[in-house]
């Protein structure tokens, strides 16, 4: 493999993982999109298909890793070079912020309807698919649209679930679906770890919206800063930092798991 193949693989991969889940959190959002208000599965089940399109398009070529906690898993379970992590971690950096920026592209009439509708600009309740502005108040009303954010701001707690959702994952991926040459996922891993994100989602979601992925959280929400969208509000980087440091430990913590349990 390739660090041209790494590069483009993760690059166009993470890019369509992030629009296809960015795009289903911006469809139940926003004011004048045809699916506001469609829910928590609605979000759920469009980010499992999300990981579903993003890794079937890149597991031939870079093994469709898409996320550095999946990464650093494979990495410590011996399937992936160290010495290829950093050019993994980039890649997926710049894919998860082209899928931000293509998010915005596809929804800008809606984004600059619902950030002028005098109801979101003076404050409106939080809705599904957006971070709950009570608990935190640098969080713009669109940001949720990007990135995650807790229902209760409790670092210990936010950032425990998603060390434990991350481990799931990775513990699942670890276990299943891995090539021959211990790369990445299969054909048949990618259907099962798209199917898991799902389960994650509806059971290890409702705290913190599920990062489980730190260019997922990080990408997107350095876009939302750059972003000329009016009346935007901030983008909440006293809680950035959970989302990475979160998945990042997970993945650490599955990769010990496993090659105790299971090598």
């Amino acid at each position: 493999m390739s660090s041209s193949d790494i590069f483009i693989g993760e690059t166009i991969g993470t890019a369509i993982l992030i629009l296809l889940g960015g795009g289903v959190c911006a469809a139940v959002t926003l004011k004048r999109s045809k699916a506001r208000n469609a829910g928590w599965l609605a979000i759920t089940f469009g980010w499992g298909f999300a990981v579903l399109t993003g890794a079937y398009l890149s597991a031939g070529v870079s093994g469709a890793h898409l996320n550095p906690a999946v990464t650093i898993g494979l990495a410590i379970q011996g399937g992936t070079p160290w010495s290829e992590v950093p050019l993994y971690f980039a890649s997926q950096l710049l894919g998860a912020m082209i899928g931000a920026v293509l998010v915005w592209a596809v929804y800008y009439g809606q984004f600059h309807a619902h950030l002028n509708d005098p109801e979101i600009v003076k404050g409106e309740p939080a809705e599904e698919g957006m971070v709950d502005q009570s608990a935190a108040p640098a969080a713009g009303p669109v940001l949720g649209i990007f990135s995650t954010g807790p229902e209760i701001r409790n670092v210990v707690q936010n950032l425990v679930t998603e060390i434990i959702a991350t481990a799931v994952l990775i513990l699942a991926i670890l276990t299943q679906g891995l090539n021959n040459e211990g790369k990445g996922l299969g054909t048949l891993g990618v259907l099962i770890t798209a199917l898991v994100v799902v389960g994650i989602g509806l059971s290890l979601g409702g705290p913190t919206g599920y990062a489980i992925n730190p260019v997922r959280d990080l990408g997107p929400r350095i876009v939302h800063a750059l972003l000329p969208l009016p009346n935007k509000g901030g983008s909440d980087w006293g809680y950035a930092w959970v989302p990475v440091v979160g998945p990042l430990l997970g993945a650490a913590l599955a990769g010990g798991l496993y090659n105790l349990a299971f090598a």
